[in-house]
């Protein structure tokens, strides 16, 4: 049975639980807090690497015996398998808490209902449901990659008012301001990756990597190139920051890019091609297959519209300035064939917010 309390506390684990955002793949983000009387006696979770998890977080702030009694909430159903680290339902059987709050299931077939039915087996008190929906938003990356093999994926646009990229010259830097393009770190820091197009990473040679952030792991960088050509000098090539690189190609691409890039210790991963190019559906369930829960696409606009039209993308976080480029710019969008205007993939506002000079609003895709 649900208490007064439960959703007060079941938000600050919440919001625990999102700073593991972009750190914790494969493993999900979870917070755990846990309560007695009314006060807060420890808070945790997931660690960097997804070690140690929320609830051992949480636990190892205790002296043994003063969770008894206690009540424990718990963003994600508690584990129930032996893998790196025991079962984190076991963990709370043998630290006596009376009562666990949980917010949402977990779908892996090594746990799902087993970690509740364990509690309950042990005389624990069993609360599901708790702020539920928010629960699944935030952890719809790992979710999706066990219910569909594929990661979250949100698409980042930034342009002028219009919905331009740059200019008719190609001049691009920079339409948003220093505001703006703190907050893309901050989302970047949220996600495991960053992927970009092969012509993004020919015409910007960007670095992809977090700036500014704190000591966070960096996310690794993927480039989306069906003939691997991608640039042997730069940022991808050359920086020294340890940042993961993940090159998805083609069947067709040369051996000698291949080698390459191995020998620069690029991970190399091959799909099949369509004939509008690379398999986007393979190429991201390769990436979850690989671990990866959340996807941030930065761009070009032909990748972005290619990943639209597969209806692969599941939320959209624009920024836009109030500049003017015209009919003759860049569009952010590359040509998408849709006849109808009930073809077009929809989107429903969850959020807008003033960044310095700009505009940042976040869609998720309608049914989600």
């Amino acid at each position: 049975m649900t208490q007064p309390d439960d959703q007060r506390w079941m938000a600050l684990a919440l919001s625990l639980g999102k700073r593991g955002l972009g750190q914790t793949w494969p493993n999900p983000a979870v917070g755990c807090v846990i309560v007695k009387g009314g006060r807060l006696l420890a808070r945790g979770w997931t660690q960097a690497g997804g070690r140690p998890h929320a609830e051992q977080a949480a636990l190892a702030q205790l002296a043994k015996g003063a969770a008894k009694g206690a009540t424990a909430y718990v963003t994600l159903e508690p584990c129930s398998h032996t893998g790196q680290t025991p079962p984190c339902a076991s963990a709370l059987v043998a630290a006596g808490v009376a009562r666990v709050v949980v917010a949402t299931g977990d779908p892996d077939p090594r746990v799902s209902g087993r970690g509740l039915a364990m509690l309950r087996e042990a005389g624990i008190e069993v609360v599901t449901g708790v702020l539920e929906a928010e629960a699944r938003r935030d952890q719809q990356g790992f979710l999706l990659r066990i219910t569909e093999g594929r990661p979250f994926l949100t698409l980042k646009l930034a342009s002028s008012f219009d919905g331009r990229i740059a200019t008719a010259t190609g001049e691009s830097q920079w339409i948003t301001g220093p505001q703006a393009r703190q907050q893309v770190q901050a989302l970047r820091a949220s996600h495991d990756a960053v992927m970009v197009g092969g012509s993004t990473a020919r015409q910007d040679f960007p670095s992809l990597t977090l700036r500014g952030m704190g000591d966070r792991q960096q996310p690794v960088r993927v480039v989306i190139s069906a003939e691997l050509n991608v640039p042997t000098h730069g940022p991808l090539a050359e920086d020294e920051t340890g940042a993961p690189v993940w090159l998805v190609h083609g069947p067709d691409a040369a051996p000698s890019a291949q080698e390459f890039w191995r020998k620069r210790g690029a991970t190399l991963v091959s799909v099949g091609a369509e004939p509008s190019g690379l398999d986007l559906s393979a190429a991201l369930q390769a990436l979850a297959q690989a671990g990866l829960t959340r996807v941030l696409c930065e761009g070009g606009g032909s990748l972005a519209a290619s990943l639209l039209s597969a209806g692969l993308v599941d939320q959209v976080v624009g920024f836009t300035a109030g500049v003017m480029l015209g009919a003759n710019g860049l569009p952010s969008l590359g040509a998408l064939q849709y006849r109808a205007l009930d073809d077009a993939p929809r989107f429903t506002l969850l959020g807008s917010s003033r960044i310095g000079e700009d505009v940042m609003h976040v869609w998720r895709r309608v049914g989600d």
